[in-house]
């Protein structure tokens, strides 16, 4: 069920995966500004707990099962269906439990709108459980066009009725209507676009089979999840709905650059690294790669987004949301840090090696867990702070099998890296500069993003950074691809 994989595939399905993120996270920017400006912080913080129950469910429905879909050499309808009605099931289980434990979640939190809206958004596990298929068939054999049509289609849809809900002062209702429906569009469009169809056929053998490996990425991504959505569920419970709805919407700035690259990058390299997995010279070659080029493109993005923050609140949210600042500028800095995450992890999981990824995950964890409790003992900000020290201390846990994996070492790493980080502090540097004029904000924010967006291209070129040449090289590939 599967086809070779070659340069030209590649470069291809990168560029549908990115116009797919940027396009959907683009679409969801606008919709998730128009409705700040609609909403209250509240109504933000309020959904944000829900989304934490239905996340971790997700991560049940889905069971490693997609990924390990994708990863295996070799698969056939017999698993893809399997796995489907395996989902359906479980996402059947976790509804019923959801359901009937809504009220003591509500209770919990001290909000009862959490019951009626935690029963509603729970109908989404369905849909994922449908979806997480055709997302495994879709990345398994490269076809990210597809992909493209039908989430750029369903926030589109979702966007507008939720905006439409919002105006009409449908208040948090609006930000579930907006969930369920991207669910339900997503559905209905790849049931049209994508060829897939569950066949009546289960195997438990193959089930066990996928689940070997499986498994392991379940327990990953389950304690990932939870290490995650623990600062939400703490701060929602100690704090007021306003101050998670600021934390959330700091978040969300770099989270939407940075889960857009990383994660188009990310789609594209487990398929590409798996179908190399016998090559380890050609897995770290592409792995080096990916560090370079998304390190290049979004170290300057994170710094001067942290340096532009309060113009870029002021002027996109509101004055309402300044207090979303601070966290906006700490979240920069942990994000910055994905695309070294991303490549390494991709790496250890294409090689088939999903026991050491879950051993990385726990060490990850507890670290983590021991900053976070020290953390709460000084307030919000250092919470949010204590990820950007847990984010710095996972890249060295990340990289480390790597060093006998791939040959990989930390040393390499850091070069790879430090001509993009560099370039982005001394142009980070230069354009805080820019807050001390006197001018309206959106007068600084304009000079601010194209001065740095000049000169941090400009010096790259002056240098001859070879990310840039990679990069624009690459662009002319892809062109003159499509041309032909």
């Amino acid at each position: 069920m599967s086809n070779p994989i070659n340069k030209t595939k590649v470069i291809s399905s990168l560029f549908w995966k990115l116009m797919e993120r940027g396009g959907t996270q683009g679409i969801q920017f606008i919709v998730q500004i128009i409705l700040a400006r609609l909403l209250l912080p509240e109504d933000f913080g309020a959904i944000a707990i829900v989304m934490v129950f239905i996340s971790l469910a997700q991560v049940f429905v889905h069971s490693g099962l997609n990924t390990a879909l994708i990863q295996s050499k070799d698969v056939d309808d017999v698993d893809f269906s399997s796995v489907f009605y395996l989902s359906l099931f479980v996402a059947a289980l976790l509804y019923i439990l959801i359901y009937f434990t809504a009220f003591f979640t509500a209770d919990f939190y001290r909000d009862p709108i959490l019951i009626p809206v935690l029963r509603v958004l729970a109908l989404t596990l369905f849909f994922g459980a449908f979806n997480s298929i055709q997302n495994a068939y879709i990345s398994r054999n490269m076809m990210f066009k597809k992909l493209f049509y039908s989430s750029v289609g369903a926030i589109l849809i979702s966007g507008t009725t939720g905006i439409i809900a919002a105006y009409m002062g449908f208040g948090v209702w609006a930000l579930v209507i907006q969930q369920l429906i991207n669910q339900i569009s997503i559905t209905i469009i790849m049931w049209f676009t994508v060829k897939w169809r569950p066949k009546l056929i289960f195997s438990i053998k193959r089930v066990t089979k996928l689940f070997s490996f499986g498994w392991k990425l379940l327990a990953s991504s389950l304690l990932n999840a939870l290490y995650v959505d623990i600062r939400t569920l703490i701060i929602g419970r100690f704090y007021t709905p306003s101050v998670l709805g600021y934390y959330n919407r700091g978040q969300q700035f770099p989270k939407v650059i940075v889960s857009n690259i990383s994660g188009s990058i990310q789609s594209v390299m487990l398929p590409t690294l798996s179908a190399n997995q016998d090559n380890t010279k050609r897995v770290k070659e592409m792995m080096r790669r990916a560090i370079k080029t998304s390190s290049f493109m979004i170290f300057p993005m994170m710094i001067g987004m942290a340096v532009v923050a309060e113009p870029l609140v002021k002027i996109v949210l509101t004055d309402k949301w300044l207090p979303a600042v601070p966290f906006l500028q700490i979240f920069c800095a942990s994000y910055a840090l994905m695309p070294i995450h991303t490549a390494n992890l991709q790496a250890i999981n294409a090689l088939g090696r999903s026991d050491i990824f879950l051993r990385l995950e726990i060490i990850k964890k507890i670290i983590g867990l021991i900053i976070l409790v020290i953390s709460l003992q000084f307030g919000v900000y250092a919470i949010a702070l204590g990820q950007v020290i847990s984010g710095i201390i996972s890249t060295f846990i990340n990289a480390y099998p790597n060093k006998e994996l791939l040959f990989y070492s930390y040393k390499e790493q850091w070069i790879d890296i430090m001509p993009s980080l560099l370039l982005s502090i001394v142009m980070g540097s230069i354009v805080y500069l820019f807050n001390f004029l006197y001018l309206q904000a959106w007068k600084i924010l304009f000079l601010q993003v194209a001065l740095g967006a000049i000169f941090y291209i400009g010096l790259s070129k002056v240098l001859k950074v070879e990310n840039l040449n990679y990069l624009i090289a690459t662009i002319k590939e892809f062109a003159n691809l499509r041309k032909n």
